[in-house]
């Protein structure tokens, strides 16, 4: 089982970001995939989810309406992020389980990949 991220980077607030997470080794029919993200001194914390089978989105209210969360035919799932904030910058994982929760008691998780934001 592996989750890569990758498209983290270094904007400037107000601009935008779009982060991949690649799935491999499990069936992701069955499987809610989410991000979380944590920055330092904070706890991790949840910001978008999808179920795979059913298309549903969650997402947190700190983020709602500025990102979204999608997924294509190949087991990737996409975080578009636009209009960030300086309070956005964290590193960012993706994590992948059969129950959608919105706490990070998660089954797979990828290595994270790191936003940073300038105000």
């Amino acid at each position: 089982v592996q989750l890569v991220e990758f498209g983290g980077g270094l904007v400037q607030a107000g601009g935008s970001l779009r982060l991949s997470c690649a799935a491999s080794g499990f069936t992701v029919d069955d499987y809610a995939i989410s991000w979380f993200r944590q920055a330092p001194g904070k706890e991790r914390e949840f910001v978008a989810s999808i179920h795979w089978s059913g298309k549903s989105t969650y997402y947190a209210d700190s983020v709602n309406g500025r990102f979204t969360i999608s997924n294509n035919a190949k087991n990737t799932i996409y975080l578009q992020m636009n209009s960030l904030k300086p309070e956005d910058a964290a590193l960012y994982y993706c994590a992948a389980d059969p129950i959608l929760t919105r706490t990070p008691n998660y089954h797979y998780w990828g290595q994270g990949t790191q936003v940073t934001v300038s105000s």
